[in-house]
């Protein structure tokens, strides 16, 4: 993978991972157009750049995550987090199988887009409109729907929101708290990446595949920094939409991606 090439899958990283489109199926798109070959840097890679968007929800929300007199919303992501924590490690190289094979995510990615068609009309009657008033309970509940997302193409972040909604949150709070769920989700994701797991091939560890040159090391700094500064930019643009027009704009994107990458993985590819 050259720079320009770590580029495009960090921008696509930054642009994707917070809206309810599944940044999974974008990479596994560009990574195939762009003749990326999946070896384990690149597949620690675009688990690691999600670094980068995690510290974008830091930056944008930073009094919420460096106020420390209110526990309880600490105590809440912790709750939440760990089905995805559990469930994660016991199916973990199942999802890297389906990884290999974009048919699955591209018919995911359309029915995901289906469903958001319809959200917006299922759950109109909110009564949640604070994360205050959000209860541990609740935020389980939401965390066991962001665990959907273990299947590529699904969004966690659709799958969290989705989940929100369903227990009473606005469209703006469940979307707010999906990205608040998405920092101790991804950063365990990305640690265990980086720290814990062995690649098959290398039979390295994440952090010695970074360590292993110099280039490795500047792709995945300059990878972290772009998807970081592309997510303060989606996430800004995607609360915009989502007060204005709700989620039937990212239901026919989903749709239309999702046919377009099956007729591109079935025909042309």
């Amino acid at each position: 993978m050259d720079l320009f090439q770590a580029l495009i899958i960090a921008i696509i990283e930054g642009l994707t991972e917070y809206l309810p489109v599944s940044s999974t199926a974008h990479m596994v798109f560009a990574s195939s157009y762009f003749g990326i070959q999946e070896d384990d840097f690149v597949k620690l890679f675009q688990v690691s750049i999600q670094f980068g968007a995690i510290l974008a929800v830091v930056a944008l929300y930073w009094k919420k995550f460096f106020d420390f007199s209110k526990l309880n919303f600490f105590i809440k992501l912790a709750c939440a987090v760990i089905p995805a924590l559990v469930l994660g490690k016991f199916f973990d190289d199942k999802i890297e199988a389906v990884l290999g094979n974009p048919i699955p995510i591209a018919i995911v990615l359309i029915v995901g887009g289906v469903i958001l068609l319809f959200i917006d009309s299922r759950f109109q009657n909110p009564t949640i409109a604070n994360e205050e008033d959000i209860t541990i309970k609740k935020a389980v509940t939401i965390g066991l729907w962001q665990c959907l997302a273990m299947m590529p193409g699904t969004s966690r972040s659709a799958a969290s929101i989705i989940g929100g909604m369903q227990q009473g949150l606005t469209r703006h709070a469940a979307a707010e708290f999906s990205f608040f769920l998405a920092v101790p989700t991804m950063l365990a994701v990305t640690c265990y990446s980086v720290f814990i797991k062995t690649y098959e091939h290398s039979q390295m560890k994440g952090y010695e595949l970074i360590l292993l040159s110099d280039e490795n090391i500047k792709l995945f700094l300059i990878g972290n920094v772009v998807a970081f500064i592309v997510a303060i930019l989606a996430i800004k643009f995607f609360i915009g939409i989502i007060k204005q027009y709700g989620f039937k704009p990212w239901g026919w994107y989903r749709i239309v991606v999702g046919i377009g990458l099956l007729v591109y993985f079935t025909y042309l590819k």
